[in-house]
């Protein structure tokens, strides 16, 4: 049932972002529910038995949708600004019959699924059906991203005939790709008003604040809200304790504050904001980042500043990032070396080394399509002597991952992603510079991270990026006509 659910979805994918017609985008959504609806079914072990509770909360949670739906019809402009500001968030709840009404809050430290974000996303998708069935003329997202989101939709569902781990590979797909293929449809549908830029930087900047003002909340009070148990450990052992903010893990809250910080950068950079406010909110946003202690956000960080730098700035700037880089380089080469005489490679990267060596045997013995979908863990820790749960084994690199588990073929329709996504984003440079610029910020420091912490596909600000420079382009093109 899994994988017809998920051949389903990936068709219905394919119909939504490249489909033309009056019936191509409800056509589309039908199926990718029908596909949601039997992977969510298969995931809860055919399960739990349709109780009453279940169907009344189910009905119940119809009445939101309907209003969002209805808000959406009339003011079409809002739901980019309301995908973006949803997109992060995690309520820390919990669906099951041992609840009183099948819902409940969940246990201390754990976070849930991003229901904020699937209830927009659910509003909005009725919204585009109904727009659709009227009339309203619903041009394709743009091929240079739609066609290899396609490709690699299509390849992920298709593993799930050959995955290693059929559970991991539908949560992927019911919980992330599928939803942001939603994601991405609506989004680049919606109006694109001029005030867009802005008010998506305002967000980006709160959301970023926020996340901040809670870390910082933490480091002085060392007590943590949400967390994973790696992290609550590494805490109880450590001489520093690591914050997570709104997020279960450091990285995770890092990351956030990195892609307001490089918006924050781009704004000062075209000189859009006062400079006073800028050096106060950096240093926020920045003192909020420090005590994540995420290497993976620092060097995300360091990546942008150098690439605004060396591409928006003037001849000085561009000296300074290239004596900055060589400093960096070769300080780090030393560093490293000297570590290396005292210390294991597995020690100096903290235990990356070997995870990335075992992900490489995984490639090695499956390089054409993979272990499938979600199985990269299960199949390195298979290749490992040591025991401990699939989670000690995740590669936490993006690249190594796809490869590992949709093979040559994964990684190919990943790279023409990135490639995709950095041709349109030019197309947005040259006629909006400082949204362009901004965009491309974000996707850079996603990607970076996405190096040391995964997490690329799965993360909503990727599709949303995509979708932003996706519904600038359509707009211009149409005004152009």
């Amino acid at each position: 049932m899994a994988q017809l659910a998920a051949v389903a979805g990936a068709f219905g994918a394919f119909v939504l972002l490249l489909g033309r017609g009056r019936l191509a985008q409800p056509g589309g959504l039908a199926l990718l529910a029908v596909a949601e609806a039997g992977l969510v079914f298969d995931l809860s072990d055919h399960g739990h038995r349709i109780s009453p509770k279940l169907v009344v909360l189910g009905l119940a949670a119809l009445v939101p949708v309907a209003i969002g739906a209805a808000i959406f019809v009339r003011w079409p402009t809002v739901v980019t600004p309301v995908v973006a500001f949803a997109a992060p968030f995690r309520p820390p709840l919990s669906f099951g019959s041992e609840h009183r009404f099948y819902v409940g809050v969940a246990d201390a430290g754990q976070l849930g699924r991003l229901l904020p974000l699937y209830g927009v996303l659910a509003s909005a998708a009725l919204a585009l059906a109904w727009n659709a069935v009227r009339g309203r003329e619903l041009r394709p997202v743009p091929a240079l991203v739609a066609v290899p989101a396609i490709v690699f939709f299509d390849i992920a569902a298709l593993s799930l005939f050959w995955t290693d781990d059929l559970h991991a590979g539908e949560n992927v797909l019911a919980y992330f790709l599928f939803p942001f293929a939603v994601l991405l449809a609506v989004v680049a549908r919606a109006p694109f008003p001029s005030w867009m830029p802005r008010v998506l930087a305002v967000i980006a900047l709160a959301l970023a604040s926020l996340f901040a003002a809670a870390g910082l909340i933490q480091a002085a009070t060392h007590e943590l809200w949400f967390f994973s148990p790696s992290v609550e450990v590494s805490n109880a052992y450590s001489s520093f304790f690591r914050v997570t903010s709104l997020f279960r893990d450091p990285s995770l809250y890092g990351r956030h504050v990195v892609l307001g910080i490089a918006v924050l950068l781009v704004a000062v950079l075209l000189r859009r904001v006062n400079p006073l406010v800028a050096i106060l909110l950096t240093a926020f946003l920045f003192a909020g980042l420090w005590f994540s202690y995420s290497q993976s956000s620092m060097a995300a960080l360091f990546a942008v500043t150098l690439a605004l730098a060396a591409f928006a700035g003037d001849r000085g700037l561009r000296m300074l990032a290239a004596v900055t880089v060589v400093v960096v380089v070769l300080g780090g080469a030393v560093a490293f070396a000297a570590s290396a005489g005292d210390h294991s490679a597995r020690r100096i990267t903290s235990d990356r080394s070997r995870r990335v060596e075992l992900t490489l045997k995984v490639v090695r013995d499956h390089p054409l399509v993979g272990v499938g979908l979600g199985a990269q863990p299960v199949a390195s820790q298979a290749r490992s002597k040591q025991g401990g749960s699939p989670s000690r084994f995740v590669s936490h690199t993006t690249p190594l991952t796809v490869t590992a588990e949709l093979g040559v073929l994964g990684l190919a329709a990943y790279v023409a992603l990135l490639a995709g996504a950095a041709a349109l984003i030019w197309r947005v440079r040259r006629r909006d510079h400082a949204l362009g610029l901004g965009l491309a910020a974000v996707l850079l420091a996603l990607f970076v991270h996405s190096l040391f912490y995964s997490g690329f596909f799965e993360d909503p600000i990727t599709w949303v990026v995509l979708a932003v420079a996706s519904s600038f382009v359509l707009r211009h093109d149409a005004a152009v006509t």
